[in-house]
């Protein structure tokens, strides 16, 4: 029987796992941590009965994901769950604009630039699930449907800056500056707005929803599926060299392309290991977790109502700290991501307090605590927030690539996200998944479609996998 070793059980390695073991592969999945789920994990990390994601959160991509949506979470206990208002983006004194699920109530929040949001938007929206097909595989590809990828390579090339003029206020601006911004790149590079397309795309299709319970959900929805296709998993089982790895057919790594050279050193074809050792990690993130009785008093009504609040101010603010982080720099008003799925999933709660994930864009590494900078922003949106906070829990850079080898300097999304990295991810091939030896496969967020709980990664990594043995 054909077996298969999977190094790291976040989304992809698990999503490789399951579609290895229902093809008939004997796999067993080896994790470091004592707990499986990457960043995908949930847990009481400021006080008992409020429940924390540790890094994902906000799932448009999950929701909208192909291998996700045919795998079919749902069936195995994830209950997505949509706040009422997708996105909030407040301004200085009080103003702001919104993201809704719906395209015409997106719309009517932006006013006068309501209808070029729709303009933009509704198509993208529309043709969501065929144009994912397209976009969620290697950049070398045969396209199906040709024309409709080419319509939006067309605007996914272009700097983010560039789209924002399609809006005369702050508001409509700023708020697809904070999508874009998930680039972890200054909103003049080209390629920026192709995340800002994608997510707000995504969003209007599927919402922006959470997984009751956490995103810990998503995790176990897919252990549970290993499970009955008779994979297995061990924790505890760092594998920091190629002596570690048990003998198997296929060998599968959710890992930093870093983590695969130190594993398989001089096993690697030198063309490969050349290729994975030039791979540029990003900024990185400085995660602050709060409790906060009665939640944050947004002065901007909707914030009080969205699932997500992304603070910056307008777009030139956050293309300025985006430039800055990116030159090592850390601005004195971050980019800070704010997350309230508690909105969404009541049970995330104890009682009038309530659980905040936050996150700063800060310079890959930064040895500094950026705790008040992150309060600093949200208090100037949200006077007397810092009187309401019971508890906070703090992750660093460093302690962020503590707890998950893959966010080297603190970078969640594995990989800067240059155009020379997009479009060599992570080295120019037909098929990128593979490592120049037999059986041999690397499937994390270092390779096509990127960084998101989707679970593209793996399962591209997989077939290639089952094409290799015919299956």
């Amino acid at each position: 029987m054909t077996d298969a070793v999977v190094v790291g059980a976040g989304p992809n390695g698990l999503t490789a796992a399951v579609l290895l073991a229902r093809a008939g592969v004997e796999v067993t999945v080896l994790e470091a941590a004592d707990e499986i789920g990457g960043g995908t994990r949930t847990s009481e990390l400021t006080l008992p009965g409020l429940l924390h994601d540790h890094c994902s959160a906000i799932h448009p991509m999950g929701a909208g994901s192909p291998v996700l949506r045919a795998l079919d979470l749902e069936q195995h206990g994830v209950v997505w769950r949509q706040p009422e208002v997708d996105l909030a983006h407040p301004l200085d004194g009080g103003a702001g604009a919104s993201m809704w699920r719906s395209v015409a109530d997106t719309e009517a929040a932006l006013g006068v630039d309501g209808r070029a949001w729709r303009r933009l938007f509704e198509p993208l929206s529309t043709e969501f699930d065929a144009l994912a097909d397209e976009v969620f595989r290697p950049v070398i590809h045969l396209p199906k449907r040709p024309l409709r990828l080419a319509r939006f390579g067309v605007r996914a090339l272009q700097p983010a800056s560039w789209i924002a003029r399609r809006w005369r206020t702050d508001g409509a601006r700023a708020l697809f500056a904070g999508v874009a911004a998930h680039a972890f790149q200054p909103l003049h590079n080209p390629t920026t707005a192709a995340i800002g397309l994608m997510l707000i795309s995504a969003g209007h299709r599927y919402g922006w929803p959470v997984p009751q319970g956490g995103s810990r959900a998503i995790t176990d929805a897919l252990a549970a599926m290993l499970g009955r296709a008779g994979g297995i998993v061990e924790t505890g089982r760092p594998v920091r060299s190629a002596a570690d790895l048990p003998a198997a057919d296929i060998v599968m790594f959710d890992l930093s392309p870093r983590a695969v050279v130190d594993i398989m050193g001089e096993r690697l074809p030198g063309r490969v290991r050349r290729a994975l050792g030039r791979w540029r990690y990003g900024p990185g993130a400085f995660k602050l977790d709060l409790a906060v009785e009665g939640g944050i008093p947004w002065t901007y009504p909707e914030a009080r109502r969205a699932g997500t609040v992304h603070i910056g101010g307008t777009f030139e603010e956050i293309d300025a700290a985006e430039r800055a982080i990116n030159r090592g720099e850390l601005p004195e008003r971050p980019f800070v991501l704010v997350g309230q799925q508690y909105l969404a999933d009541p049970t995330r709660s104890a009682g009038d307090v309530h659980p905040i994930w936050a996150y700063a864009h800060v310079p890959n590494g930064y040895p500094g605590d950026a705790g008040a900078a992150i309060l600093d922003q949200i208090e100037r949106f949200a006077p007397g927030t810092r009187e309401r906070i019971v508890a906070t829990a703090v992750r660093t850079t460093t302690e962020l690539a503590e707890y998950n080898l893959n966010y080297v300097g603190g970078d969640i999304a594995t990989g800067a996200n240059t155009l020379r990295q997009l479009a060599m991810r992570p080295r120019l091939a037909l098929d990128p998944y593979q490592l120049g030896v037999p059986g041999y496969y690397l499937c994390s967020a270092a390779t096509p479609p990127g960084a998101g709980v989707h679970g593209m990664c793996g399962y591209h990594a997989a077939r290639s996998a089952l094409r290799h043995l015919g299956a």
